[in-house]
């Protein structure tokens, strides 16, 4: 078996890999046909107060499919929904060995439990620095870093609220340091 680009309608690759993996079963070319691969990684964005776990596809609108090329394994992806056709048109051509365990190096290893990725803030604070709160309740105030919790990404202040300093805990994400 060797493996094949395919271009589908960007946006549709997991849905044309289950649209051929049922189509294989259906049609009995499970010899033929070994794995379908859409290169991807999982990140982890922050987004204001929240971190959010995002699929980042390294080829949008490929897939790779490792199969013997046959005119019945050629004709029943070429007829598969969304499938625009294979690299290489009327004659595919197959991807080179190094340059496909290149693209199988770039998936994400399995594993039992997932692991949690840590968003590291692109700013680091320091106690006794002077912030300005950009957000929030306290925006526009400008304090004095207290305390710092990377793992929370949380910072304690003080701030001078009616004449008096104030301790309040803000998000990495809402400070700026003070020019």
């Amino acid at each position: 078996m060797e493996w094949y680009v395919v271009n589908t309608f960007s946006g549709y690759e997991n849905t044309v890999k289950k649209n051929l993996e049922e189509r294989i079963e259906k049609g009995g070319l499970h010899e033929q046909f070994g794995e379908i691969l859409i290169p991807s990684e999982k990140v982890a964005e922050r987004r204001g107060k929240s971190t959010v776990q995002k699929t980042n596809k390294f080829f949008p609108g490929y897939i790779f499919i490792e199969m013997e090329l046959t005119k019945a394994s050629w004709h029943l992806v070429q007829t598969t929904p969304k499938v625009t056709g294979f690299l290489g048109g009327q004659n595919p051509r197959k991807v080179p060995t190094p340059e496909m365990n290149r693209v199988r190096g770039q998936e994400p290893i399995p594993s039992e439990q997932p692991v949690p990725e840590k968003v590291v803030p692109n700013i680091t604070y320091h106690v006794s620095q002077q912030v300005r709160v950009r957000s929030g309740a306290f925006a526009n105030f400008t304090g004095e870093v207290e305390e710092i919790n990377a793992d929370k990404q949380k910072i304690w202040l003080s701030v001078s609220l009616f004449g008096r300093p104030t301790r309040v805990e803000v998000d990495f994400s809402e400070v700026e340091p003070v020019a």
